[in-house]
């Protein structure tokens, strides 16, 4: 059980549940999860079980791509539809069209800024923001760049009882707030608007074709990827007999003894007993040394 689980994380569950839910179905002692998913969004959660754990850090930083349908005429307190509205207007259809939607999505591909909603888990003094939401109180919240790749409309805009509604798909970095981003889109189109529904349907490597289900679970029938194929999309290097003690015993190397590398390098001994990911020594130039060790076998 050392490896990858992604979950099809169902709604109405937090991220933190389904690790419990995957630690109690498959008797696993260590597992985590690799991006918070509010309750009410499905999709691709990957949960990294025994040894896996150490992977996190890693996984956590991929890009990620969601499915989102996108609300305008009113918006709410938590920026998606569980929140209180705060605010309505009702929307005129000539004034949103296929076209508006579409250069206003193409203008937020690129870096942007944004500012974590108040519903969030972003810490501000020691405390999570919703905490202070909870209370009824605001606070300033740090902004912060995020990177949208790709921004695409998938359907055409519905208009409804003053109501208008149309899905995208984004492409983006670790750390972007797709209900932040709704709201904001909507105030380029000068209307309130929330997030209706989201699906993330990938993280990295992970897709929702690769997911499996807590009945699948159940029925023994799912897959666990492998610490080796998880850190696939890392240069690999099966190190020589020379190397190997060293490898295994976690030495600090001369960087001229691996292959060259730009930013992480992923070592397998060639008993397939270790895996090591190592980087370049930040206080010495020339040297290199292990960020991560994780033994496989006893040996």
């Amino acid at each position: 059980m050392d490896g990858v689980l992604p979950l099809l994380k169902p709604a109405g569950m937090t991220s933190r549940q389904c690790v419990s839910k995957v630690q109690r179905l498959l008797g696993v002692k260590k597992a985590g999860h690799t991006g918070t998913l509010d309750p009410e969004v499905t999709g691709v959660l990957p949960i990294c079980l025994g040894k896996g754990t150490k992977l996190v850090e890693y996984l956590t930083g991929h890009n990620k791509t969601y499915e989102a349908e996108i609300t305008l005429g009113f918006s709410t307190s938590t920026e998606d539809a569980e929140g209180d509205i705060i605010e309505e207007v009702a929307i005129h259809p000539e004034e949103v069209n296929e076209k508006n939607i579409m250069l206003t999505l193409e203008s937020f591909q690129g870096t942007i800024i944004q500012t974590p909603p108040m519903y969030s888990a972003v810490k501000v003094n020691g405390k999570r923001l919703y905490e202070y939401a909870r209370e009824g109180i605001t606070v300033e919240r740090p902004s912060r760049e995020v990177s949208i790749y790709d921004i695409a409309l998938l359907s055409a805009p519905v208009t409804n009882d003053g109501r208008c509604t149309f899905s995208v798909r984004v492409e983006c970095s670790k750390g972007t707030y797709i209900r932040t981003l709704a709201v904001d889109i909507g105030k380029k189109l000068a209307y309130p608007a929330h997030m209706s529904t989201l699906v993330r349907s990938s993280s990295g490597p992970f897709t929702l074709q690769d997911c499996t289900t807590f009945d699948s679970i159940e029925a023994g029938t799912y897959t666990i990827m492998s610490i080796k194929d998880a850190l696939a999309d890392l240069p690999f290097w099966q190190a020589t007999e020379a190397v190997t003690p060293s490898i295994k015993n976690g030495a600090v190397l001369l960087a001229e003894q691996l292959p060259s590398f730009t930013d992480k390098l992923c070592i397998e001994t060639p008993d397939s007993s270790v895996i090591a990911v190592y980087i370049h020594h930040p206080e010495k130039p020339g040297m290199v040394k292990p960020d991560k060790m994780i033994v496989l076998t006893n040996d």
